[in-house]
């Protein structure tokens, strides 16, 4: 005897329970990581309350895909919940991938990484210009355009941000350098200093002026003025790490002083 198919359970107009095993995430779902700690702590409310808001998912054969929701339904599984509330409804995958990134983003559910992918993904897959991809999710085209340039810093440089917790104006600084290797240092010293967006913005800053050596004319010279001494710290330990990875032995020394800060720099000679 063919086995019945359960159907889905109504619980007020418009929402079903559905079983989570017939929902499966959308392939172009922009959210990508999922803290254990922060899902731990959902899903122990859903076992307390229950799901408050209800999953939006669109029917896919005998199947479900959902649309908006995915933390909601991990944490449920997590939970031991066999089925879940959930709006159905009837859009085409590019509606689809519009609406799940409008959902995160409007719920402030990605990092700032992971909706700069969500535009790419939405450009690419659509054939989205700049300006229509800005039109759909009500922002500026310049400020798409600013975000996509996010994702030209390299893939482990943008993990380490997120890994940091450091927000999208520290990415946006560290594209000012040319090279990689440039932005890889200058991460390792922002986050061995603890520097927030400001300190980070004139360590740059200091790193650009140290580095170029524009056309000056005879007898004049170039003031560059360091607003905080950290900076000009920075730029030295940034320098020595530098000296290091080339395979010399530098260091430096610090000794406060109530009106003073002496530094000994010591560089092995070359034998």
């Amino acid at each position: 005897m063919p086995a019945i198919k359960k159907s889905p359970r109504i619980f007020r107009s418009g929402i079903v329970y559905l079983p989570v095993d017939a929902i499966y995430p959308s392939p172009v779902q922009p959210r990508k990581r999922f803290p254990q700690e922060s899902l731990a702590e959902l899903a122990y409310s859903i076992s307390q309350y229950g799901v408050l808001n209800p999953l939006t998912v669109r029917k896919r054969g005998d199947k479900y895909e959902l649309v908006a929701g995915e933390r909601r339904l991990r944490a449920s599984k997590l939970a031991g919940l066999s089925e879940v509330p959930c709006i159905v409804i009837d859009v085409n995958m590019e509606e689809s991938s519009l609406l799940a990134l409008v959902e995160n983003i409007q719920r402030r559910d990605l990092d700032f990484v992971e909706e700069a992918e969500g535009i790419s993904q939405l450009i690419r897959l659509f054939g989205m210009s700049q300006e229509e991809a800005a039109r759909r999710l009500g922002k500026s085209q310049p400020a798409i355009a600013n975000k996509l340039r996010i994702l030209r810093l390299p893939a482990d440089v943008l993990d380490r941000l997120r890994d940091e917790d450091m927000t999208e104006r520290h990415a946006r600084t560290l594209l000012r350098l040319k090279t990689p290797e440039e932005q890889r240092r200058a991460l390792d010293v922002m986050i061995r200093e603890h520097m927030n967006v400001s300190a980070a913005e004139e360590y740059i800053d200091a790193l650009l002026a140290l580095s170029s050596e524009p056309e000056q004319k005879p007898g004049r010279r170039t003031l560059f003025v360091l607003k905080d001494v950290r900076v000009f710290l920075n730029t030295l330990t940034h320098g020595l790490d530098i000296m290091k990875q080339g395979g010399i032995d530098a260091e430096m020394q610090k000794h406060e002083t109530e009106s003073e800060l002496v530094l000994t720099i010591s560089i092995p000679k070359q034998k």
